[in-house]
């Protein structure tokens, strides 16, 4: 099989049609800036939610040192039990203790009570309106029937994943059955729906052999789907699967001798999962993703100075998104003002350590390259060793913006 190589830098992106321009130079708001982060943690999916926490307070702190709007950052964490009511209520408290900023990204369920609340919220309070930035949650409708003002995506959903996965997959003539296992959500649903329709565009000899759709983190044991797999022949299997539910089903698919099987996932280095990937998995594990642990330059250092203080990887470039994007519009709205800052985003193009990206105006939903990795033995140009396996996710191949970019249908309602 040959792999084009990634490029070392992305690309530059495919020209945007209505992006605003460039923000202008540095401006010294001196303000400290509320981000209210709503997740998990407690349940199965506690230690995804814990990185991540401490993701965005490590950058809270480096950005604040030294950012074009010159704001400080502060982080209020609130475990919404990754449940929809929960995250409502954590929501009214993150309002109440004065955040105008809130993040969120495990889970579309949660993600859309934060639309509904924030838009109904903000509508009868004009003047102190809140900011959702979303940096995981990827249900492809949150920026297309259920879009909203208030609401910005900063990772790529699972459409436009699906898209790069497929289009990488299609090259590849020793796929020729495919087993999907998904979580019963949202997401995993479309994980389903999208692969299928992909795959049929793309490679119509290809055949499905299984579909699977599970409860999201509840499974302890995987071992009966695994035996599924095994039994339907599939020599490759694809999977949006994050947290416990991929970490314990690579654990199951090892512990089977699985090892015929390649495994293409959405979220292979997620808290947990590299470590049950292990030396087992080398060279048939598969992520579709907007970077990888090798990037090189600013993320990689940040990456270093953050396994350096906490043994622990970090993983979830679209932190490092959130405060660019926000450092950006707050210095060209010259305010920390939420609705001045929405629309600052609107449109806004910045580099990025996957290329050059743009905030779509259309639907808010960030447009950026995607990479395919592959976990191989780390070392050389790809040394960055994940949970300290001795093991990384090398990046084989690299699409432009414009490959995943999938239309919308967002009818956008703005703020009169």
């Amino acid at each position: 099989m040959t792999l084009a190589q990634a490029p070392a830098k992305a690309a530059a992106a495919a020209p945007a049609k209505a992006a605003a321009p460039a923000p202008g130079g540095a401006v010294n708001l001196n303000q400290t800036v509320k981000i209210a982060w709503l997740d998990p943690l407690s349940g199965l999916m506690a230690a995804v939610g814990t990185n991540q926490l401490k993701s965005f307070q490590f950058l809270a702190e480096r950005f604040s040192q030294k950012n074009k709007a010159g704001v400080k950052f502060e982080i209020i964490g609130i475990d919404n039990k990754l449940s929809p009511q929960e995250t409502t209520n954590a929501l009214k408290s993150a309002i109440d203790q004065g955040a105008r900023y809130v993040v969120q990204g495990n889970g579309s369920g949660p993600a859309l009570a934060i639309i509904d609340a924030l838009s109904k919220y903000n509508e009868r309070n004009p003047g102190k309106e809140v900011v959702y930035l979303n940096y995981a949650a990827v249900d492809p409708d949150l920026t297309n029937s259920k879009c909203d003002y208030w609401h910005f995506r900063l990772d790529a959903d699972t459409s436009m994943k699906m898209e790069a996965l497929t289009a990488f997959m299609k090259d590849q003539p020793e796929i020729k059955k495919v087993y999907l296992i998904n979580q019963n959500y949202s997401h995993g649903q479309q994980v389903s729906k999208f692969a299928k329709l992909n795959l049929a565009a793309k490679r119509p000899d290809i055949q499905i052999v299984g579909d699977d759709l599970h409860p999201l983190a509840q499974v302890r044991d995987f071992a009966p789907y695994v035996a599924k797999i095994k039994q339907s022949g599939a020599d490759s299997v694809i999977t949006g699967n994050w947290g416990s539910d991929l970490t314990l089903l690579i654990k199951a698919a090892n512990e089977a001798g699985l090892n015929n099987v390649k495994f293409y996932t959405y979220y292979g280095g997620v808290t947990g999962t590299p470590t049950a990937l292990g030396a087992a998995s080398a060279g048939r594990v598969y992520m579709v993703a907007y970077n990888h642990l090798n990037l090189g330059g600013e993320i990689q250092q940040l990456q270093a100075d953050y396994k350096k203080k906490f043994n622990d990887d970090f993983y979830t470039g679209a932190i490092y998104h959130a405060f660019t994007i926000l450092t950006e519009a707050m210095a060209q709205a010259k305010t920390t003002e939420p609705a001045a800052v929405a629309k600052a985003m609107e449109g806004l193009r910045f580099k990025s350590f996957n290329g050059d990206v743009e905030m779509r105006k259309t639907d808010h939903q960030l447009q950026q390259g995607l990479y395919i990795d592959k976990w191989e033995k780390a070392g050389g140009k790809y040394s960055y060793d994940s949970e300290n396996t001795g093991y990384t996710f090398v990046p084989v191949k690299y699409y432009e913006p414009y490959v995943a970019s999938t239309p919308t249908s967002c009818q956008m309602k703005r703020p009169s």
